[in-house]
């Protein structure tokens, strides 16, 4: 499928809650929340996309790199490529309405399968999505991971345990939704959690937990304590709070802290192969992508969704080459220059 078509068609179909910018950066929707946009001045989410456009890659071109190994292993599982669908959900809420939640994800679960990598399925303030994106991850053998959202323990730990009988192969909460508007207006109670909350959500359940919206070194730290196997370096698309520094200005802090203690996911402004690359260079284990999703998936549904992870497969795999990197899981800074 033409990824231009794909665009094109996103934009048609998305009836005016994403405008498909040639560049993803939130600068058009900035305030649109409910819908794509980020929060207030929408600063925070073109943050994410600025803050890995002031790393530039070292080109090197003399050395053995023909064939890069661009595929990753985590959580026991094998990936094509580093890169997870973000827990992106809410049609009805933000994406304009026109394809229902099971609709929209069945096609992110099966493009991602059918190119080689996973997704995340995420929760949101009405209680069904969650139960349809589940029973669609079931369908799928549970090849893919729950996201869930702060509430209070007991509901969270209740979740969980619906995850588990979906067949997910990791579960996890994204901590940074404690202020989502979207919720709020629904009056969803969320909140933040203290170290005591996440070692017992954590202790809840045999399989890997991911926190997902981790943006200092001291609280990525004490996530480790917690016992957590991941967390997600995000502001949550810049959705929840204005004016925070972009994940890659973040990352290298963080890794520094952490790097081995638990697997760094990154989340935040990547649109391409080579923003993985970068999200690599700086620290992370493997990303997470989530607008573009959206457009690949309302534009091609799941062909389109295949169609994009290729294209960054193919853009990832040059990128590697050009930078003299001949496996994902050893990337390192000296590719960087900023």
């Amino acid at each position: 499928m033409n990824y231009k078509e794909i665009l094109k068609n996103a934009k048609s179909n998305l009836n005016g809650s994403c405008r498909v910018c040639p560049v993803c950066n939130g600068k058009v929707c900035s305030g649109e929340v409910p819908g794509m946009g980020g929060k207030g001045t929408g600063e925070a989410f073109t943050a994410n996309v600025d803050a890995l456009k002031k790393y530039k890659l070292n080109m090197r071109v003399l050395h053995n790199c023909s064939n890069p190994d661009t595929s990753i292993e985590i959580f026991g599982r094998k990936m094509r490529i580093p890169v997870f669908a973000a827990p992106v959900s809410g049609t009805t809420l933000n994406m304009g309405g026109k394809f229902t939640e099971k609709e929209y994800i069945s096609w992110v679960i099966e493009g991602c399968l059918n190119g080689g990598i996973y997704p995340m399925v995420g929760d949101t303030a009405v209680d069904s999505f969650l139960i349809t994106n589940l029973e669609e991850l079931k369908k799928a053998d549970g090849n893919g991971i729950a996201i869930i959202k702060p509430w209070k323990n007991s509901e969270v730990i209740k979740k969980i345990r619906m995850a588990e009988e979906s067949g997910a192969y990791a579960v996890g909460m994204d901590i940074d939704a404690a202020g989502l508007i979207t919720l709020a207006l629904h009056g969803k109670p969320v909140e933040p959690k203290t170290l005591q909350d996440i070692k017992e959500i954590v202790q809840s359940t045999k399989l890997p937990f991911i926190l997902k919206g981790i943006m200092t070194s001291d609280e990525a730290e004490l996530a480790a304590e917690a016992g957590v196997a991941a967390i997600v370096v995000s502001n949550h698309g810049g959705r929840v709070l204005d004016q925070t520094p972009g994940v890659a200005d973040v990352l290298p802090e963080i890794a520094a802290k952490v790097k081995g203690k638990v697997k760094i996911l990154a989340d935040g402004g990547v649109r391409s192969g080579v923003d993985v690359l970068k999200m690599l260079a700086l620290g992370a284990d493997a990303v997470l992508i989530g607008r573009p999703f959206v457009t690949a998936s309302f534009g091609g549904q799941s062909e389109g969704v295949k169609t994009y992870v290729d294209i960054i497969a193919d853009d990832l795999k040059s990128a590697m080459i050009l930078t003299g990197c001949n496996s994902a899981s050893e990337v390192t800074s000296r590719i960087l220059v900023k």
